[in-house]
């Protein structure tokens, strides 16, 4: 992975080369709509404070449990008995991010949503929040993890969650043979370019016309940014919209050339 560093250089030179994220200049009607309707949306949705008293409460647990790391691991903890609020602090989406995920997945109304890498549930709650008609299929590769994100989504009554703990090179497989397509899938474990790689091809088998992925950390490592460049040229993907921290790919038959765009949030 790159040094905090590097991250820094690389996101001073995103943001001072991206487009401006006010949809000006913007020529597809999908990303201008996009920016106008879902990423500059700041309604504060009823949801947002409820889970984020979670958020807080487990950025003050002090639980110490064991963890098995199943991907590329935490680059801030190396044991596997860590505290609650430490792994909280280094592997939960931000409040920007999980909400803008909740964003995505109530504006284009996704019913069947796939998230590798559940931690403790914080963006799951989101993208079930978003509508109570879908079911979410996420999947964590700690048993002690999933069983705090459970407690989480019974607290929070949400019923669409449906959570399968193990590695996701098993588990993806199985859930896959479940669904016929994907609206939704947000991948956020395993941050290598070859596992990367692998969830896309698999995923991408379940797309239809409008189908969203998106991949957590595109920048986080020279792996991470080869695999992103390798989605982009897969000849199916007709649009991607590089956010930095995360990047999303449209599936849209309606897109007849490939568009790329980095746009500051």
């Amino acid at each position: 992975m790159y040094t905090r560093v590097q991250l820094a250089k690389k996101y001073i030179r995103y943001y001072l080369t991206a487009s401006n994220g006010k949809g000006h200049g913007i020529h597809s009607p999908f990303v201008f709509n996009f920016i106008e309707k879902v990423l500059n949306d700041r309604s504060q949705y009823h949801c947002y404070s409820i889970i984020e008293q979670e958020r807080q409460l487990l950025l003050s647990n002090t639980t110490v449990i064991e963890v098995e790391d199943f991907g590329a691991g935490s680059s801030v903890i190396k044991t596997k008995q860590r505290v609650v609020k430490d792994i909280a602090a280094s592997s939960l989406k931000s409040k920007k991010f999980s909400q803008l995920l909740f964003r995505i997945a109530k504006y284009y109304q996704c019913n069947t949503i796939l998230e590798l890498g559940t931690s403790f549930g914080i963006t799951t709650s989101y993208l079930a929040a978003a509508n109570n008609d879908s079911t979410v299929y996420t999947c964590e590769g700690s048993k002690n993890i999933a069983a705090i994100a459970n407690k989480k989504f019974s607290k929070l009554q949400l019923r669409n969650i449906k959570l399968q703990q193990g590695d996701f090179e098993n588990i993806l497989p199985k859930i896959l043979l479940e669904l016929q397509t994907i609206d939704l899938a947000f991948i956020d474990g395993n941050h290598r370019k070859e596992p990367t790689i692998n969830y896309f091809l698999q995923l991408i088998q379940h797309a239809h016309p409008s189908t969203i992925l998106i991949f957590d950390d595109i920048h986080w490592s020279k792996g991470m940014e080869a695999a992103w460049l390798e989605i982009q040229q897969h000849p199916q993907v007709t649009l991607t919209i590089d956010l930095f921290f995360i990047g999303i790919v449209i599936i849209n038959s309606n897109i007849k050339v490939p568009q790329h765009f980095t746009i500051r949030f």
